[in-house]
């Protein structure tokens, strides 16, 4: 490991111990809450410590990065334009993490969804190595780089792979996350789920928008372990999306069953709207997972207290109430972003 990598974590490790003690941390959240109102006080402080605790200390900085080999030599860096999304708070920092680690340069293009918490971070780190400011930028428009990372939909996704096609990148589009219950899981488990289902209001890629359940599962058992999360009542923009969907269903005498913030719809797709869960009744277990498998190009992760289809090393195995604590491994699109950023240097 060369010198300047050491230092690259070690300014990492320094900017996590400074966020950690932030006076300001609880102003600069209030502000990015309201600038976005899908962006809770609450979410942006899940996304701010999940940075902090999972992707900013010296031990998972280093167990992350002794799964490479990296050339003692510093070679000349490339420039990588990011370009983020803003469905959930913080969501475009890692890859900024993976593009600073590589010791490539970086030109970012952040969400507008996203304008407060990712420039106060970025600020924080220019003030602890000062060498970043000459190796990114911030910018509105991306232009003069020499390989690119974009997140977004379906419809921009395709904007991207005709624009982009003449770069090396990585584009990435929508994707879900479904559960397969079995009807043995502990109260704890079923808690864990609610929150990979209602965490970020189910936006992520890691949200859960599909449940498999056996033949004779009983769905409503579910609906007391959402009640932690009865506050999405009160929120506005939710119930705008709970009403609208609640509206379809009821006009178009679709069976469903609901609560006061969510309807649980039997569909065959695996993404599902905004207050809706989807699921689907199987017989056989083994039956389900080559069903699974193959539609893994739209599935992030499946959950499970089982090991099923644990030999496929294509999508995760998560457990209950870990969807939304990933490891800086845990690449999204399953496409390992530092192994991409290391051989542009190659």
């Amino acid at each position: 490991m060369n010198e300047k990598l050491k230092e690259r974590i070690a300014a990492l490790v320094k900017l996590g111990e400074q966020l950690r003690s932030d006076v300001e941390m609880d102003n600069v959240i209030a502000r990015a809450a309201s600038m976005n109102p899908w962006f809770t006080e609450e979410f942006c402080r899940k996304a701010m410590n999940a940075v902090i605790d999972r992707m900013l200390t010296a031990e998972r900085l280093q167990q992350w990065l002794s799964r490479y080999e990296i050339s003692e030599d510093d070679k000349p860096a490339k420039t990588v334009g990011i370009i983020m999304a803003g469905n959930l708070p913080l969501v475009g920092f890692h890859d900024f993490l993976c593009v600073y680690i590589s010791g490539n340069n970086i030109r970012v293009k952040p969400s507008g969804k996203d304008e407060v918490l990712f420039p106060y971070i970025y600020e924080k780190l220019m003030q602890i190595d000062p060498m970043l400011r000459d190796r990114s930028s911030i910018i509105d428009r991306l232009k003069d780089f020499d390989a690119v990372i974009a997140t977004g939909s379906n419809n921009t996704n395709r904007y991207f792979e005709y624009y982009f096609r003449d770069q090396p990148s990585i584009l990435r589009k929508n994707r879900n996350s479904v559960a397969i219950l079995t009807g043995s899981e502990t109260d704890e488990e079923l808690y864990g789920l609610a929150d990979d289902i209602f965490m970020y209001f189910g936006f992520g890629c890691r949200n859960v928008s599909k449940l498999y359940v056996p033949q004779d599962y009983d769905i409503t058992r579910l609906f007391p372990y959402f009640e932690r999360y009865k506050w999405m009542h009160n929120h506005t923009k939710y119930m705008n999306n709970y009403d609208y969907n609640r509206t379809l269903l009821l006009m178009n005498s679709t069976i469903h069953l609901a609560d006061e913030i969510i309807m649980i719809q039997e569909n065959p797709a695996i993404g599902s709207p905004v207050s809706v869960l989807y699921f689907e009744r199987y017989n056989d277990i083994n039956s389900l997972s080559d069903s699974i498998i193959s539609k893994k190009d739209d599935i992030q992760c499946i959950v499970s207290s089982k090991s099923i289809v644990s030999k496929d090393n294509i999508i995760d195995i998560v457990k209950f109430g870990y969807t939304q604590r990933p490891e800086l491994w845990d690449y999204a699109d399953n496409v390992d972003t530092l192994s991409f950023l290391f051989s542009l240097k190659s």
